[in-house]
């Protein structure tokens, strides 16, 4: 009898752990990494306009799936960047490669990201 009230109790114990630990309560679809990132960021326009800063800022927001990245000093914003789970601490951009790279965590942002002849870049923390 013992035995069977020990199988029960872990049995139970096992549903519970299961039930408990869900996708929902994933850290990324927490929204932990939208806010307010300080930092050196730079931006060149392509056509002779360039920033460069050692005081910068970054604010990411979310609507949806979709990221906006929204700079200080004049920069202009980075729009609708979708993500993809590196892991549960990390983002890294859909599509990214050398040109175009992304990564977010909670504490950390850096951006190497070019589109057409303009190029971003940003060494961030909060």
């Amino acid at each position: 009898m013992k035995n069977l009230l020990k199988l029960t109790a872990v049995f139970a114990l096992t549903i519970f752990a299961f039930t408990s630990c869900s996708k929902d309560d994933n850290p990324v679809d927490n929204d932990l990494f939208v806010g307010t990132y300080d930092g050196s960021l730079s931006y060149d326009s392509g056509d002779g306009t360039t920033v460069n800063t050692n005081d910068g800022r970054v604010t990411v927001t979310k609507v949806g799936d979709n990221y906006r990245f929204s700079f200080s000093d004049g920069i202009p914003d980075i729009t609708g960047v979708k993500f993809e789970e590196e892991n549960s601490e990390y983002h890294i951009n859909v599509g990214g490669d050398e040109s175009s790279y992304i990564r977010i965590n909670a504490s950390e942002l850096i951006i190497l990201y070019s589109e057409g002849s303009e190029n971003w870049g940003a060494n961030c923390t909060r």
